[in-house]
């Protein structure tokens, strides 16, 4: 099985969505997933979010893409800031309306003097209260796991057991599993099981979160990663998400990097080291 070939919007920053879409256009993609700084510009346009998310998926579609994945705003203060909180609400509502099936959400950290066992309990708290807003959206909250609380897949099950809804998933970043080596790639997503619902792939040294595509200078086993999504029956999309390819790279050389992305990508799916 070959799972969708996507990359996160934001590689074609600063450019509007609509402007993403139309170069995601040329390199012939058919998946992404929304990043949060175009899903914000999406909400600061009118108060009728829902009328955006519509026109924007119209927009999409006539493109011929697909974004079945959303990453949320953070740094999440969903469980100090009340206002951060219905943004959060909106931004969902947004996503339900451009027909985003899956958002990533990282946890609020709130504060250092916590222990992880309340960090985990007061955002379990959070996210019921955030499911029980959200009820109406067909959206699965996929919970990333970072390099503070939910470091671990055991963390992030431990969250969704306390909060108990189908509507919560797991995100796996390769690359901030790669830096925090509380799991390997393929136990982690064993454990994770059908609860893996979205990823960022991503690649580093084993460091700093240098959000790299495979097949560079990074450490990151991703023979290991398609081999363990083929073993659970992972049923999204392959997304990367990697800022260090294009944060400083001229607009028109990123298509050329896209050819190089996807040409690993096929590689990968292809399952031969």
């Amino acid at each position: 099985m070959n799972y969708p070939f996507s990359i996160w919007s934001q590689f074609y920053h600063p450019l509007s969505p609509e402007e993403a879409i139309l170069e995601f256009e040329k390199d012939g993609m058919t998946h992404i997933e929304l990043s949060h700084e175009h899903s914000t510009s999406l909400l600061e346009r009118s108060p009728d979010h829902l009328a955006t998310g519509r026109d924007f998926a119209a927009f999409i579609q006539a493109h011929g893409i697909t974004a079945r994945q959303g990453h949320l705003a953070f740094p999440n203060h969903f469980v100090t800031d009340p206002n951060f909180f219905e943004m959060l609400v909106r931004q969902i509502e947004l996503y339900g309306a451009i027909g985003i099936e899956r958002a990533v959400l990282h946890v609020d950290t709130i504060s250092p003097e916590l222990s992880t066992e309340d960090l985990i309990a007061q955002n379990a708290e959070m996210l019921k209260k955030l499911l029980a807003r959200i009820e109406h959206v067909n959206v699965i909250l996929c919970l990333e796991n970072c390099r503070g609380v939910t470091r671990s897949v055991d963390e992030l099950l431990e969250l969704i057991r306390l909060v108990d809804s189908p509507k919560l998933g797991i995100c796996l970043d390769t690359g901030h599993l790669n830096i925090t080596k509380t799991d390997s790639q393929a136990d982690f997503i064993r454990k994770a099981g059908s609860r893996l619902k979205a990823l960022h792939i991503a690649d580093n040294e084993g460091v700093n979160d240098q959000h790299l595509a495979p097949f560079g200078c990074g450490t990151v086993n991703f023979f290991e990663v398609v081999k363990a999504l083929d073993e659970i029956g992972y049923d999204g999309i392959f997304n990367y998400e990697i800022p260090g390819e294009s944060c400083r790279c001229p607009l028109p050389l990123r298509h050329e990097k896209v050819k190089w992305i996807r040409a690993g990508y096929e590689h990968l799916m292809k399952r031969e080291n």
